[in-house]
């Protein structure tokens, strides 16, 4: 498929110049003239006036036949870091094969009935304990008892039932805190600086919380609905807050039944 000729235009006769982008100038370093004098030194550092001075070989050191061929490690190289030999070298050496003019030795005989040792051995060995085993399955399979969990091992232990020693440190550290605050406030009460609350007066604070309580919540609830300027957001905000310490103190007094107060 030919494509179409692009249609004639008399602009198209006007000849156009060529617009070349001009290269920016290369980039030349500040320091190429240090650098090509000081490769030159190095250079000529190297050069040297007739062939080099070095002392050639010794006729008497001549080059022998196999000493350039690859060597096996010395013995010593065989070690470990130990000083011990390894199993090929520890191993004593065989004895020799006997030369064919040697003659073994003939006749020799011993007194000792092993049929009567034998018998001895087996009357006097201890008989071996079985391992007791369990079977789970009709088909006979067998495991072992001691590892199964139906032992009872634990409770077999010697201290099995007592208390242990981090308890036992422990208790002995909270009765000696108890102690030592009681003495702190029978000391205090010595002193006239604090009193114990009774249980009527105990009674009456808890009594007259939860009465307080009563009447925050009964004026919480009469609230409006909508809360829509500032002076109700403030409102209901400071309700709530009176609420939650009052909580707080009724959990409080309702969880310690001895309380001490300080006198003013």
């Amino acid at each position: 498929m030919k494509t179409p000729k692009p249609a004639e235009n008399i602009y198209n006769l006007i000849p156009t110049e060529e617009l070349r982008e001009s290269k920016p100038p290369r980039y030349i370093s500040s320091f190429r003239d240090s650098v090509k004098l000081e490769e030159s030194k190095n250079k000529a550092a190297h050069k040297t006036m007739g062939p080099p001075k070095v002392e050639g070989p010794s006729p008497k050191e001549f080059l022998h036949k196999h000493t350039q061929e690859a060597s096996l490690a010395q013995k010593s190289a065989l070690y470990d870091s130990t000083g011990r030999p390894p199993r090929c070298l520890a191993e004593e050496k065989r004895p020799p094969v006997p030369h064919r003019t040697e003659q073994p030795l003939m006749g020799v005989q011993t007194n000792k009935s092993f049929i009567t040792t034998n018998v001895a051995e087996a009357v006097m060995a201890v008989p071996k304990k079985p391992q007791p085993i369990y079977v789970d399955t009709k088909k006979g399979d067998k495991h072992l008892l001691e590892t199964s969990g139906l032992v009872p091992k634990y409770i077999r232990k010697k201290d099995y039932g007592s208390t242990p020693e981090y308890l036992a440190k422990r208790n002995e550290e909270v009765r000696r805190a108890q102690e030592e605050y009681d003495a702190y406030v029978t000391e205090r009460l010595r002193m006239g600086s604090m009193k114990q609350l009774s249980e009527d007066e105990r009674h009456s604070a808890l009594q007259g919380l939860k009465t307080n309580w009563d009447q925050l919540q009964h004026e919480y609830q009469v609230l409006s609905v909508v809360i829509d300027t500032p002076s109700k957001k403030a409102h209901k905000e400071r309700l709530e807050a009176e609420m939650r310490q009052l909580e707080r103190d009724i959990d409080l007094i309702e969880r310690h039944k001895i309380i001490y107060i300080a006198n003013n």
